[in-house]
């Protein structure tokens, strides 16, 4: 067929016969409009063998519709399932640009975590060796705000009020009796202090008696008693320089495990109670406690010796960590991440004390039979 014949306007008779009239116009006698003959000599558009998929098959005639343009100012249009979406998804073979490395965040801000440890380490270590009442003096304020955050979380989260009052004064108390009347004066202050904790509570309606005291007893051991250790430390002779090791012990401690768990750290160490922890962060505790032990031990503690100070270090590792994990079992079980927020970068008073309260006696203990009560 002629290609020229492609778009040609339809002309009479294109359905065939069925819809031819009488012929129009004058013609030569006997010259009747033959529509089989017209058939065969006019030129046919040409159809597709196979329509396009997802056309109409029947235009209402019985015929194929036909798929392409008619007239030549029409724009040939691909089909729709032929389109090109405007964000085409990569082959599954072709190679995927490597995603672009995320700086490791250490969690907290570190600039006012530090601004924090620095400003409080100068208050600690002025008012130790300047005036030892002094030291005192910040230690029972710390475990005041500590009692306070604790029972307050308590009752937020679990609706155990175990009472502030009597536990504030008689955590106060136990730290004071520690320092002027030794070890007798602490065991003599927590037991006063357990006993008003039992009075105080009757005051109130008998309903959940049996755990607000369970949780203030608790409370009182924890924190103020714990803490009554430091003060034993300090009636020594190098008492100063013997609670500046198992402060910097410690904090040594807390920071190797720090430093290398976030840098290295990939096996968890407890991953029930604390996923930050890690068995790299325990060795780089271990490793860091133990120079620090050995250095104290030798220029710092009267009698000491370097061997001592690995002994005492490696018990220092051990407790901060238990100490830090029982804390964190502690807010697991209430919910929370931090005790408080007064300390920024830090957390509240509580998540300082939690590594160096159960250290405490640790220390005391070790350097009692390691040198004497000085």
């Amino acid at each position: 067929m002629n290609d020229s014949s492609w778009g040609a306007p339809p002309q009479t008779g294109y359905w065939g016969p069925a819809d031819q009239g009488p012929a129009h116009g004058p013609g030569p006698a006997g010259s009747a409009y033959d529509a089989h003959d017209a058939q065969q000599t006019r030129p046919m558009p040409i159809v597709p063998e196979v329509p396009a998929p997802g056309g109409d098959q029947d235009d209402g005639r019985g015929a194929a519709r036909v798929s392409g343009p008619l007239f030549r100012d029409e724009t040939l249009q691909a089909p729709s399932h032929w389109a090109v979406p405007e964000n085409p998804e990569p082959m599954p073979d072709a190679p995927q640009p490597a995603p672009a490395p995320q700086k490791k965040s250490a969690g907290r801000d570190l600039g006012a975590a530090i601004g924090v440890g620095v400003g409080l380490g100068i208050v600690i270590v002025a008012s130790l060796f300047i005036v030892k009442a002094v030291f005192v003096g910040v230690v029972a304020v710390a475990v005041v705000v500590g009692l306070w955050e604790l029972t307050k979380r308590l009752e937020e989260r679990k609706g155990i009020k175990a009472p502030l009052v009597p536990l504030a004064v008689g955590g106060a108390a136990m730290v004071v009796a520690g320092y002027v009347r030794g070890a007798e004066g602490a065991w003599v202050a927590m037991a006063l202090t357990a006993l008003a904790i039992l009075v105080w509570r009757m005051t109130e309606p008998p309903d959940g008696y049996l755990k607000d005291v369970t949780a203030g007893l608790f409370a009182a051991f924890y924190v103020p008693f714990l803490a009554t250790f430091v003060s034993l430390m300090l009636t020594a002779d190098d008492g100063p320089r013997r609670v500046l090791t198992f402060l910097v012990l410690t904090v040594v401690s807390d920071t190797g495990a720090y430093a290398i768990g976030w840098r290295f750290g990939k096996h968890k160490l407890a991953p029930r109670i604390s996923p930050g922890k890690t068995r790299e962060g325990l060795i780089g505790a271990v490793t860091f406690a133990i120079v620090a032990g050995a250095l104290c031990m030798q220029f710092l503690i009267d009698g000491g010796s370097w061997w001592q100070g690995l002994l005492l270090g490696l018990a220092v590792a051990a407790s901060a960590t238990l100490g830090d994990l029982g804390e964190s079992m502690i807010k697991r079980d209430l919910g929370i991440k931090d005790m408080g927020t007064l300390l920024p970068g830090h957390g509240g008073i509580m998540d300082r004390l939690d590594s160096l309260l159960p250290t405490a006696p640790v220390v005391w203990l070790l350097l009692v039979l390691f040198v004497g009560n000085g």
